[in-house]
């Protein structure tokens, strides 16, 4: 979601929505599915594989089990899924184009079940990739978790834009500004922005109920993206590699719950498959 987007949508705490034990187990189903489908896509990640492909599975994987890919005609958006490769920060639109050996790649699925949205992404490698590959990878996921960590009742969205900041760029890496986390359950996108750096001049407390994604981008260089031409592709301004890990979560009584794990184990690559 870019920052342009969120600017309307929370002022202040009193307008994001906080959500029962009805909504959490909404929340639990949809996430599982979604998790289910990127575990699925674990399994089929390899060299000359496209991108199209994987856009394949998702769509019917959700249609096989009663769910719908949010994405799908999402302001005009024209696919099930995101999947974005190498310099690409997000958003970048499923085609023909093989997979390569080396790359890196994102995919980003949102699945709707019974009206409710399990929004997720992880990072794949494709055969071997290079160290720093590997270590951008391993940064932005530790960036996710430590972000995660930040969220109880009573801390706020700059506590977790810090946690993230912080590390990131203590590992020589940046945080994307454009682009952040949101609230959501049976809409979308909704209230709060979750920022995953520090911004002085926006900051809502954390209170149980609360239902939002936490969703990282880190660059090996610059922050700085641009959006191509088809409206929808986000890339790196030098084309440093770009990395993004995202889990759906709900704030408790004493912490959060992550409803977007991966039941085979498959949160972070290497993926161990049987």
């Amino acid at each position: 979601m870019t920052i342009d987007e969120t600017t309307e949508l929370d002022t202040a705490t009193r307008k994001v929505p906080l959500h029962g034990p009805e909504a959490f187990e909404g929340m639990r189903r949809a996430g599982n599915l979604t998790a289910q489908a990127l575990d699925l896509v674990a399994e089929m990640i390899r060299p000359g594989v496209t991108t199209e492909a994987i856009d394949a599975l998702v769509f019917d994987f959700a249609m096989d089990h009663g769910a719908y890919p949010a994405t799908l005609l999402y302001r005009g958006y024209p696919k099930s899924s995101c999947t974005s490769i190498n310099h690409v920060v997000c958003h970048g639109i499923p085609n023909e184009k093989p997979l390569r050996e080396g790359d890196i790649v994102n995919v980003d699925i949102t699945l709707i079940v019974d009206g409710w949205h399990g929004d997720s992404s992880r990072m794949y490698f494709v055969g071997d990739v290079s160290r720093k590959a590997q270590r951008l990878c391993d940064i932005t996921h530790e960036c996710l978790m430590r972000g995660i960590a930040a969220v109880k009742p009573g801390a706020t969205t700059n506590d977790i834009g810090a946690a993230i900041q912080a590390y990131a760029e203590g590992e020589r890496c940046s945080v994307v500004r454009d682009f952040c986390g949101h609230g959501l359950g049976r809409v979308f996108h909704d209230a709060p922005t979750i920022l995953h750096f520090v911004e002085p001049n926006y900051e809502v407390k954390l209170a149980p109920g609360m239902i939002f994604t936490i969703e990282p981008m880190i660059n090996l260089g610059r922050p700085h993206v641009k959006v191509l031409g088809d409206g929808w592709t986000a890339v790196t301004r030098d084309r440093a590699l770009s990395a993004q890990f995202e889990h759906s979560i709900g704030v408790t009584e004493t912490g959060c719950e992550i409803f977007t794990l991966s039941p085979k184990g498959y949160d972070k690559p290497p993926y161990q498959i049987a």
